[in-house]
């Protein structure tokens, strides 16, 4: 009797996957709606009666009830973080982007695919033996949220992928979004029960996919594209998969496993490549969906491995966005911004005006330069421009419709907050020297062109650079901090809670209740976010601590090579400036930075509050190749050096050009030169060629 039931069971749920792989993502329905709800109201009863036959992948779990206490963290695959693109916003810089590739490939013909860039919240959704395991969203790239629960809600989600060899544990990325149709009907609902009306389809769908309760999010038809592939090994090391070796040929298996794949196009050429923008350029507001550009990708797995990724993206990919939308208002006033470095960044008041779904009431004007160059005045119409997450910034000028009342906009000379002097760097220091009793001027070039341009508050002890360094301390991608933004570092700078970073970590519940919009479980919720950050280790920190030139990837080569805190802070600048990796601003920087009493004790008060101030050593075991050494010597017939190089640092590895005693193995191909016997003197591990092939993971 059991076995017929399950068998029952399961020739319905094929049954049912069928038909909803056909409605929702080949738009080919076979039967009516009522005939598909029968079908399910079947399963359902049937699983209700034996409760010991309902499977993860059933069809059943789609219709949410589940309620999560709170989104837990994430961490995606430490060997494939969620990266973001690169933009390009005109054919020159895709031209620019073309060129790089060709140059670094040494290649002129290759293959590009181009697809559409949904306009939604990135996903990633790992599946173990074909079952639907886990799903995150992108966070930060590194550590993302998990919504498995409502991403099982979705219809063009497969719970089930069909076993396929070689598929055994496989990841595949995508954008979660909304229809325009399902966008307009929900507003039109809200609209009727007076509720506020969501701004744009994608702020909606991302509210959604992010609700506790997924019975909630199963009532709104949220819809999910996927435009990546990774195929991994048990412990998340990625294989490849032979079937699969380019973009295209992925999306090829991902539709023939069910998944909804966006429109792809193989193109041959650049000039291929343009001809699909221009097209989708002309009909992109007829789609059902909104796009707010076109991914170009590098076809072929070999070719994207041998250009690599900087720490933000890769390098064989590029999102082209379009023309951003556009409006005209009035510029009320323009004020001056201080900075967490004391930056003053002229901002535009404007008079409200909706662009993209959003109203945009402030523009940025980078800096004294470009409101000269523009010919900004307070009065003037102006055109303003929004992209995607870009902040508003004022095109141009409408001119004609100057009265002569504009006023002309000037810097001023003292901070707005603190009244200490504002500077703007020299753009030469000259200095003299005397030879022969000839006096000499020598001029030097101290600061970039774009450092130039920007005025500073000269007093490091501004409030508004401490209120700034304060947020930046807690964001996203520094410590990380949940709850602790602007609106709560303001109070509790106003309150005189806090008077630096380290101070977050000395609140108590009682010291947070009573600030306007916390009661107690809010403040639990903030002591309990500030104590978990504590542990995000050195890379975060050096982030957060807003040294100047100090970007996330600086600190994070700043972690891996000094490991603590402690020894970056003794190390001479002399010493800094011979590390290649960072340069001797960065060095001067950094040196300038720890020799300032006020910030060795803020270090001091963040060690006291239990922070730890070294690096966090990541897994191995996903890395095989993590810190050895390889020099590689003689041809190899498998492969370019250039490609082998490329395996080596894939997978965690570094190549020299010289043999040392740090050398850790030798590749040797045919016609091996002297570093042979130089390997053979230091007694460095010598590599055939089949055996380098062997130690790499299995492709």
């Amino acid at each position: 009797m059991a076995n017929s039931t399950t068998r029952q069971l399961e020739r319905l749920r094929d049954k049912i996957r069928r038909h909803e792989r056909l409605y929702y993502v080949e738009d080919n329905p076979e039967v009516s709606d009522s005939e598909f709800d029968a079908l399910m109201c079947e399963l359902i009863e049937l699983e209700k009666s034996n409760p010991g036959l309902v499977t993860k992948d059933s069809p059943s779990q789609r219709v949410g009830g589940a309620v999560a206490i709170k989104l837990a963290p994430v961490t995606h695959n430490p060997n494939a973080p969620m990266l973001s693109l690169d933009n390009t916003y005109n054919i020159e810089e895709l031209e620019k982007f073309h060129e790089r590739v060709a140059k670094n490939l040494g290649e002129e013909t290759f293959e590009y695919t181009v697809e559409q860039k949904i306009d939604g919240l990135g996903v990633s959704l790992v599946y173990e033996d074909g079952i639907f395991a886990q799903g995150a969203t992108r966070g930060d790239g590194i550590v993302g949220e998990d919504v498995t629960l409502n991403l099982k809600t979705i219809r063009s989600v497969p719970l089930k992928a069909p076993k396929t060899a070689g598929l055994e544990r496989f990841e595949v990325r995508g954008e979660v979004y909304l229809s325009r149709k399902a966008f307009a009907a929900i507003n039109a609902r809200r609209a009727k029960e007076g509720q506020p009306l969501f701004a744009n389809p994608r702020n909606c769908a991302a509210g959604s996919l992010r609700l506790l309760d997924s019975s909630i999010t199963a009532k709104i038809p949220l819809a999910m594209f996927v435009y990546n592939l990774i195929v991994t090994d048990k412990i998340g090391r990625p294989t490849g998969y032979a079937k699969a070796s380019s973009q295209y040929e992925s999306m090829e298996l991902l539709k023939s496993l069910g998944f909804h794949v966006p429109y792809i196009q193989l193109c041959h050429s650049l000039e291929e490549v343009k001809k699909v923008i221009a097209d989708f350029e002309a009909q992109k507001e007829n789609l059902p969906y909104e796009i707010d550009g076109i991914v170009i990708k590098v076809n072929s797995y070999q070719r994207q491995r041998l250009l690599g990724f900087t720490s933000k993206f890769p390098r064989w990919a590029v999102a082209y966005k379009y023309s951003a939308k556009q409006a005209t208002t009035v510029v009320r006033d323009i004020v001056a911004q201080v900075g967490r470095t004391g930056a003053i960044t002229p901002v535009a008041i404007l008079e409200p005006v909706e662009i993209s779904g959003s109203t945009v009431s402030r523009a940025t004007l980078h800096n004294e330069d470009e409101i000269k160059r523009k010919d900004i005045r307070i009065g003037d119409t102006v055109f303003v421009e929004k992209a995607g997450e870009i902040i508003p910034r004022v095109v141009k000028v409408v001119t004609t419709k100057r009265s002569g009342k504009e006023k002309v906009f000037l810097m001023p000379k003292i901070c707005p907050v603190c009244g200490a002097n504002i500077v703007r760097p020299a753009k030469e220091t000259v200095t003299y020297t005397k030879n022969k009793g000839k006096v000499r001027a020598i001029k030097s070039k101290d600061v970039s062109p774009e450092e130039e341009k920007v005025a500073r508050c000269e007093n490091a002890a501004c409030p508004a650079q401490a209120r700034g360094r304060l947020i930046h301390f807690a964001s996203r991608n520094a410590m990380n901090i949940e709850h602790v933004g602007p609106a709560l570092v303001d109070q509790l700078l106003d309150k005189e809670l806090i008077h630096d970073a380290a101070d977050l970590f000395t609140l108590s519940i009682n010291d947070l209740i009573g600030l306007e919009k916390i009661k107690e479980k809010s403040a639990k919720n903030i002591v309990k976010a500030i104590e978990e950050s504590k542990n995000r280790g050195l890379e975060r920190l050096l982030f957060a601590l807003g040294i100047r030139y100090v970007g996330e990837k600086t600190a994070k080569f700043l972690a891996e090579k000094y490991k603590s805190i402690d020894k970056i802070i003794k190390e001479p600048e002399s010493e800094l400036k011979e590390v290649h990796e960072i340069g001797p601003r960065v060095a001067e920087s950094v040196a300038s930075f720890f020799a300032q009493k006020e910030n060795i004790a803020l270090i001091g008060k963040l060690k006291d509050a239990g922070v730890l101030t070294k690096a966090i050593i990541r897994a191995a075991q996903f890395r095989p190749f993590a810190g050895k050494v390889f020099v590689l010597t003689g041809t190899m017939a498998s492969m370019k050096r250039k490609e082998a190089k490329s395996e080596i640092e894939f997978y965690g590895g570094k190549t020299t050009l010289s043999v040392t005693t740090k050398t850790d193995y030798l590749v040797a191909g045919s016609k091996p030169g002297s570093k042979l016997a130089k390997a053979k003197k230091y007694e460095v591990k010598i590599l055939s060629e089949k055996e380098f092939l062997e130690l790499l993971p299995e492709k």
